[in-house]
């Protein structure tokens, strides 16, 4: 999606319960990723894996997703406390280049950074480049989106329009009565007719002809 699309597109391209359709916006191949061995050592290799999206390179920013932007502190968080406070320096996380940063000492450090390990400093410490650090800085308006509040709302963000396309159009009839039969299955484990009227109402709202074909289960 273009930059300049992302403001006014029908309806928020940010928003965690939304699909991009592949007919305004189709994929991009941007490459391949092979898996071409098993780990020789599962704990070494996976237990100990930490991914956390505030990794990010020269050139990609995080975007205004509301989840994205909590997960951008949460995910190294977590690591600290699951894995160590110095996960980054397992093998299975290292970088294979040379990284500066401002982590000093905690439970199983091993290399001596020198001092200092603060910036500003005159002593010759990391420092992180300006023009790297504030490249993203005001990336897809995002004065105005991190903030706590809703999303501005867009001329079609609904609850079940997309819902409703994929019960419609991207489904075939076997998945159809599938979803259906799952969704009558777990209604019909003693939930009581107040709820189930529920029930109805909402997958109606997602597709009519699929809430009619539930509500019909029951009145046999």
């Amino acid at each position: 999606m273009p930059y300049e699309d992302a403001a006014d597109y029908r309806f928020n391209p940010f928003g965690l319960t939304k699909v991009w359709p592949h007919g305004d916006y189709p994929l991009i191949k941007v490459g391949r990723w092979v898996l071409d061995r098993n780990p020789s050592n599962y704990f070494a290799e996976i237990e100990q894996a930490s991914f956390e999206p505030s990794n990010l390179v020269p050139g990609i920013g995080p975007s205004p997703d509301k989840m994205l932007q909590g997960r951008l502190f949460a995910y190294a968080d977590a690591h600290r406390y699951r894995i160590g406070t110095n996960y980054t320096q397992l093998p299975v996380n290292a970088a294979r280049s040379e990284v500066s940063s401002y982590s000093k000492d905690g439970a199983m450090r091993y290399r001596n950074p020198g001092d200092p390990v603060y910036a500003p400093n005159t002593a010759g410490g990391p420092h992180a480049d300006a023009a790297l650090a504030s490249e993203t800085a005001s990336t897809y308006g995002v004065d105005d989106e991190v903030i706590r509040s809703a999303y501005k709302p867009h001329a079609e963000d609904d609850d079940f329009g997309q819902a409703g396309t994929l019960v419609r159009d991207v489904m075939d009839d076997a998945q159809r009565e599938r979803l259906a039969q799952n969704i009558i299955g777990h209604a019909g484990k003693g939930v009581s007719p107040p709820v189930l009227e529920r029930v109805f109402e909402y997958w109606r709202n997602v597709d009519k002809a699929l809430g009619d074909k539930v509500a019909d289960a029951f009145q046999k």
